[in-house]
């Protein structure tokens, strides 16, 4: 067994955060996934995250603290519920200081670094079921950005939103109007090999960050054009001269089907050691735009 049905004070490290989707039962989701203090794995869903009480609200690399009960709904071992959403207590923050010092992040996201996509889709395929894992690509090649055939939610999902979204209580028990989450209007893959690759792979990235940074550069610039240009600034030509790993994890419905199942549901990018920089490196002219990466949305 991958972990017990039940895990009381569970404490996980958050890494990943997806782009929030429209759901049936609750106004919109987020798939959070992080690591437990022994390095594994474990995904934490479902999580109406922008209707949590504005303190339990957490960014990546919080730790975090909830008692956790196996979602039976779900084949994934990695797969768990919170007993509570509501209950849940953010702890400190891994932060890199000054310094960008990542040393303490490494010491639990890299405990198993994979270097071949085909060994991960097998033990996804086979009876480990794996779901969540970490790669560390041979080489990205490209930030491919394409636009969406349909660039705003089905009515029937806006209609349920909107009917969630009328009033949220802020942190002073105050009702206030909570815009409708807009939909992405542009798709963003990875094109990249791992080791054992005959031909280069895509797949889709459904990471919070990278939403909110198309969507906070938009706001400022009024230009989609110029939005996308500083995402791909930011995820390809900055990210690639660092030393660059992809969080993948798997959709419940396609894990079993699709045979390539995984999704880059986030990214991890300390700097490269000093004796493996690369020479005359591109680096982006993201920080002279007056951009920064956003972690929450502003809505």
């Amino acid at each position: 067994m991958y972990l017990p049905d039940e895990i009381p004070n569970a404490q996980v490290l958050i890494t990943v955060k997806t782009y929030p989707l429209p759901s049936d039962r609750y106004d919109e989701l987020v798939c959070t996934a992080g690591f437990l203090p022994d390095g594994k794995w474990i995904r934490l869903y479902p999580i109406p995250f922008r209707s949590l009480p504005y303190d339990n609200q957490y960014s990546k690399y919080h730790w975090v603290t909830l008692d956790l009960i196996r979602n039976k709904k779900d084949f994934r071992p990695e797969s768990y519920r919170p007993k509570d959403p509501d209950k849940i207590q953010v702890g400190s923050k891994i932060d890199t200081g000054k310094n960008r010092d990542w040393s303490e992040r490494k010491k639990y996201v890299l405990n198993e670094v994979f270097h071949s996509m085909n060994e991960i889709i097998q033990l996804a395929k086979g009876e480990e079921r794996k779901s969540l894992a970490t790669l560390k690509p041979l080489k990205v090649l490209d930030l491919v950005i394409e636009e969406q055939k349909e660039r705003d939610w089905k009515p029937k999902w806006k209609e349920q939103l909107r009917q969630y979204n009328l009033f949220d209580l802020d942190e002073q028990g105050q009702g206030k109007i909570r815009k409708v989450i807009p939909k992405l209007p542009y798709k963003y893959s990875y094109v990249f090999t791992s080791e054992g690759d005959k031909t280069p792979r895509k797949l889709m990235i459904e990471d919070w960050e990278l939403g909110a940074l198309y969507w906070n550069c938009f706001r400022r610039y009024g230009s989609e054009t110029k939005a996308n240009k500083l995402v791909k600034e930011k995820y390809f030509d900055e990210f690639t001269s660092k030393d660059l790993y992809l969080f993948l994890g798997t959709t419940l419905q396609y894990q079993l089907v699709s045979s390539s199942p995984f999704l880059v549901v986030g990214v991890f990018f300390p700097p490269k050691p000093k004796n493996d920089e690369p020479k005359n490196v591109k680096q982006s002219d993201f920080k002279s735009e007056g951009v920064q990466q956003q972690t929450l949305f502003d809505f």
